[in-house]
C-alpha cells in the first residue's frame, strides 16, 4: 500500500504536469501575440515613414491630414509597445509560477529521500 507521503508526491506530480502544460500553451498564445504585434508595430512604422516623406498639403484617400494619419500611426505603435510590455511581463511571471512549483516538488522529494 502506498504511504500518503507518495500519494501526496504523485498529487503534487500531477498538478505540476498540468500546470507546466497550461503554462506552455500561454506561453505559445503569448509569444503568437508579441509576433502579430511586433508586425503591426513594424507596418505603422513603414507606413508612417512614407507618409512622412509627403508634403504636408496632402490628403489621404481616406480624407484625413497628414497630421490625423501620423498620430493615429504613432498611437498604433505606442500601444503595441505597451501590450507586448504587458506580455512579457506576463510571459516571465508564468515561468517564473512554473519554476517555483518545480522547485516545490524538489524540495518535497528531497524531505521524502531524508526520511
Amino acid at each position: 500500500m502506498a504511504t500518503p507521503v507518495d500519494l501526496e508526491l504523485k498529487k503534487a506530480f500531477a498538478e505540476l504536469q498540468a500546470k507546466m502544460i497550461d503554462t506552455q500553451q500561454k506561453v505559445k498564445l503569448a509569444d503568437l501575440q508579441i509576433d502579430q504585434l511586433s508586425r503591426m508595430k513594424k507596418h505603422s512604422n513603414l507606413t508612417h515613414g512614407e507618409i512622412t516623406s509627403l508634403p504636408n498639403s496632402t490628403r489621404m484617400f481616406i480624407l484625413q491630414s497628414k497630421d490625423e494619419i501620423t498620430n493615429q500611426l504613432l498611437e498604433k505603435q505606442k500601444t503595441a509597445d505597451e501590450k507586448i510590455k504587458e506580455l512579457e511581463q506576463k510571459k516571465t511571471y508564468l515561468e517564473r509560477s512554473v519554476k517555483d512549483a518545480e522547485d516545490n516538488i524538489r524540495e518535497m522529494l528531497m524531505f521524502r529521500r531524508a526520511q
